[in-house]
């Protein structure tokens, strides 16, 4: 069994800043790339940034420049620095691991609960 856990989130004002984390635990060998999505109320979910093992990364243009993405591999944990937040900000963030649980495994994407992000005044 494999969990991930998010924390961080909440509301806060525009032009402010949170920090969203996200942990893995239970059975796992190994970790690949890590990312971050985000649901809007009546929007399709959408990628918003993702890094890779090597520790490559990639974001949303929407973003670029105000969100940073990070890992601890030794941890499990991704994170995701989030600057000059507004209010299209606003959404469910939910963070994924692309993971084995044993070797030689297949690799299956695992979620996140979601934490909500309101940018408002």
């Amino acid at each position: 069994q494999v969990q991930l856990v998010e924390s961080g989130g909440g509301l806060v004002q525009p032009g402010g800043s949170l920090r969203l984390s996200c942990a893995a635990s239970g059975s796992i060998f190994s970790i690949n790339a890590m990312g971050w999505y985000r649901q809007a109320p009546g929007k399709q979910r959408e990628q918003v940034a993702v890094i890779t093992s090597g520790g490559s990364t990639n974001y949303a243009d929407s973003v670029k420049g105000r969100f940073t993405i990070s890992r601890d591999n030794a941890k499990n944990t991704v994170y995701l620095q989030m600057n000059s937040l507004k209010p299209e900000d606003t959404a469910v963030y939910y963070c994924n691991h692309d993971l084995k649980t044993e070797r030689g495994g297949g690799l299956f994407r695992y979620w996140g609960q979601g934490k909500q992000v309101t940018v408002s005044s």
